[in-house]
């Protein structure tokens, strides 16, 4: 083999092994060192198995939950570290991955070959299936006896937008938590239950800018929600901000959406 070819091939082996990890080290290495209980769980719904990372916080009495949806990239390790820091923060987090079975061998997100296989099998899921799913983790958690029966969801990007969806499908949530992702239709908003919170950033107009109309259909259907916009911050700022060569405007965005979003989590 020619060596710049060889070159390439090591090139091309690294990336993928850095894909299958999630490519994101910091995010490993905080879970490592983690004090808290994570475990991975395989959450039944039908004939499928949802393969489900789950963090219990270091707490006394039951707690709330909080289901955690993925962004488009999947079930990485920077998802489970959020689900870290929300039990540090004294809520039980548990993050399916929606890509279980899906990928080539029959296994999840870490085992697609690259992150375009992953975004087109995300691009594949419904909205149905996704909420079929997180119904699925719902039922999984009422048998817990270290849940306190309040049950929220959030989700990132992708993840938020299915996490908006899923407040239209699912009367037993406490609160929705969405970080930078779509509304659903005005139809289905009719159906919402419990109040809705979002998490936006000023530099990422295609998000943004759904924003008027969201919060004009969620008042004409009598529904709370709340948006709020973090000055600087760019899409994904909750990841990229944890990211220790994150920008300032995102670390920034960061820590004030975790300081709001920790101040509701309390007020369930």
């Amino acid at each position: 083999m020619k060596p710049k070819l060889f070159l390439i091939g090591i090139l091309l082996s690294v990336a993928a092994a850095a894909f299958g990890q999630g490519a994101q080290p910091w995010a490993k290495e905080r879970l490592e060192k983690s004090p808290r209980h994570g475990e991975w769980v395989n959450v039944k719904n039908g004939d499928r198995n949802i393969k489900c990372f789950i963090v219990y916080p270091e707490v006394s009495k039951p707690a709330t939950a909080v289901i955690v949806v993925h962004e488009i990239f999947g079930m990485t390790d920077w998802v489970r570290s959020l689900a870290d820091e929300l039990a540090e923060a004294g809520y039980i987090a548990i993050a399916p991955d929606l890509l279980s079975g899906m990928a080539p061998g029959g296994g999840g997100s870490s085992e697609f070959k690259s992150g375009d296989d992953v975004r087109e099998a995300i691009f594949k899921l419904t909205p149905e299936g996704v909420a079929s799913d997180l119904n699925a983790v719902a039922a999984y958690l009422k048998t817990l006896t270290s849940v306190n029966g309040k049950m929220a969801v959030c989700g990132f990007c992708w993840g938020g937008g299915q996490a908006f969806e899923y407040a239209c499908r699912q009367p037993e949530l406490k609160a929705s938590f969405v970080f930078y992702g779509p509304p659903p239709p005005p139809d289905a908003m009719q159906k919402i239950k419990c109040p809705v919170y979002g998490f936006y950033a000023e530099k990422d107009n295609r998000i943004s800018s759904t924003l008027p109309k969201a919060e004009s259909d969620m008042k004409a259907a009598g529904k709370t929600y709340k948006p709020e916009i973090y000055d600087g911050a760019g899409h994904g700022f909750m990841r990229m901000g944890d990211d220790p060569a994150g920008s300032a405007a995102n670390k920034a965005a960061r820590d004030k959406a975790w300081a709001r979003w920790k101040d509701l989590l309390g007020g369930l």
